[in-house]
């Protein structure tokens, strides 16, 4: 395509590509001369007709309507919801070529953000169980279902239980098996929305925020072999979640939790500002290694179990412990990879920003008799200089970030190298912002040792890295 049939291309537009890799966040990424197009529901190797809907001065985005040639690394996705459901994006693209994308994202991101024109991965950990791994899912209860074009009409048309449609807060998708969350999951969904029907219970409506059910979240703990189940509600009724809760416990053995959580809130989040507990233990205990770790219903814990042991053992042995250092880990969560460096450091203080989390990682600890951790709650951000326990603590030989997607803000990226570290360990699920911040360390004194991917996610765009930086 010439520069000029390039500057022809509008909105409305139908053009045959060609999809030469994926984009981080799972589109495929074609070239029209030198316009780059995203494409929504393509992969790397396709030739396909796409509907140009968005155009701007230096990229396009479409949608595919057809393949022309299919891709060699195409495969046949075994949930009959892609890719409606939206939850995995690319389960049409062999595994390995799915981790091969990933490497791709992270090398150009690091390229593209910090200019490192000879930058590479030193280490890639896929997965071992690509489906039925993840062990938190959260559903939504809503009157708006969504009605897939082409198939037949919904039997219920003011009721779904299921995942959101992608762009769409309104929308949800009804679903009766989503394969990445074991199949107990699947056969609990389907047993609510059972009860739930026959007993008229109302589910929220996200304009009108009428309605009673507004979640079913899901943890399954020890390979799925105990599972909590957390009913999110506009208002607080045991009552009515009576049989509910009866059919669960007589139905599944493997449930030892079911809490309520009471959202009066607006705002779309499966928590709320209080908890019943309706059967069973507030809390259930996963195991990574020979941690164990109490879960409630809202405690933050990684999603795969068994790629959180594999990502661990990738920042321990960044950390290079021998026993002798202070280690500070950052935006600590529940305590788990403070937890895993403890047991090969002299001390370890954690810094979080949420109370509650702190308060689990404080009891993790003391469930696993390790002396040598503590917790603190923290700002962390441009104030983190200014936490008054700092001045009580000894300087770190060690420090561990992982943040949010959004990355750290500048002024804490700043901080870290003026702290002193031999080492800093940054985790990260996003490698835009994570190069982003790279710069402003290695600016202050540090080298990149060594840049690592663990796959948490497969079929998911969802990237998780490690990288450790050495005071030069």
């Amino acid at each position: 395509m010439t520069e000029q049939e390039k500057s022809t291309i509008r909105k409305g537009d139908e053009l045959e590509l060609t999809i030469d890799s994926l984009a981080y966040g799972g589109r495929g990424v074609a070239r029209a001369g030198n316009l780059v197009i995203f494409v929504k529901k393509a992969i790397p190797g396709q030739t396909v007709r796409a509907l140009v809907y968005r155009k701007k001065s230096g990229y396009a985005e479409a949608r595919a309507l057809a393949v022309i040639t299919e891709s060699p690394h195409a495969v046949e996705p075994p949930c009959k919801h892609f890719p409606t459901c939206g939850g995995c994006k690319v389960q049409q693209l062999a595994y390995d070529q799915q981790v091969e994308q990933k490497r791709q994202q992270v090398v150009a991101a690091f390229r593209r953000q910090a200019g490192w024109t000879d930058f590479d991965l030193d280490e890639v950990v896929p997965a071992e169980q690509v489906f039925n791994y993840r062990n938190k899912m959260e559903f939504t209860i809503s009157n708006r279902p969504w009605q897939v074009a082409g198939a037949p009409d919904l039997e219920n048309k003011n009721f779904a239980l299921g995942l959101h449609i992608p762009g769409r807060f309104d929308k949800i998708l009804d679903i009766n098996e989503c394969h990445l969350q074991p199949q107990v999951g699947n056969e609990i969904i389907n047993l609510v929305r059972k009860i739930v029907l026959e007993q008229g219970l109302k589910p929220y409506d996200p304009k009108t925020h009428i309605g009673f059910l507004r979640y079913l979240a899901l943890r399954f703990t020890d390979g799925a072999e105990k599972v909590m189940v957390n009913m999110v509600t506009a208002w607080e009724n045991p009552e009515a979640l009576k049989p509910v809760v009866g059919a669960l416990t007589e139905r599944f053995s493997q449930i030892v939790s079911i809490v309520n959580n009471i959202n009066t809130r607006k705002g779309d989040a499966a928590y709320g500002e209080k908890e019943i507990l309706l059967h069973g233990d507030p809390t259930i205990v996963e195991h990574l290694n020979d941690l164990a770790f109490e879960i409630s219903a809202n405690s933050f814990f990684q999603t795969n179990t068994k790629q959180a042991e594999k990502l661990y053992a990738v920042v321990l042995s960044g950390a290079a412990l021998t026993g002798e250092e202070v280690v500070y880990d950052l935006f600590c969560g529940t305590g788990s990879i403070s937890l895993f460096l403890a047991r090969q450091a002299k001390e370890v203080y954690g810094f979080e920003l949420v109370q509650s989390a702190v308060e689990d990682a404080t009891r993790n600890a003391l469930t696993n008799r390790i002396t040598n951790a503590r917790f603190y709650s923290a700002q962390l951000d441009f104030y983190f200089h200014k936490t008054d326990i700092l001045k009580k603590l000894p300087k770190p030989d060690v420090v561990v970030i992982d943040p949010p997607r959004m990355g750290i803000h500048e002024k804490l990226a700043r901080q870290l190298p003026e702290m002193g570290a031999q080492r800093i360990i940054y985790v990260s699920c996003n490698p835009t912002t994570q190069a982003r911040d790279s710069v402003i360390v290695l600016a202050g004194g540090y080298r990149l040792e060594k840049m690592t991917i663990v796959d948490m996610f497969p079929h998911t765009p969802h990237i998780e890295t490690v990288a450790v930086f050495i005071k030069n």
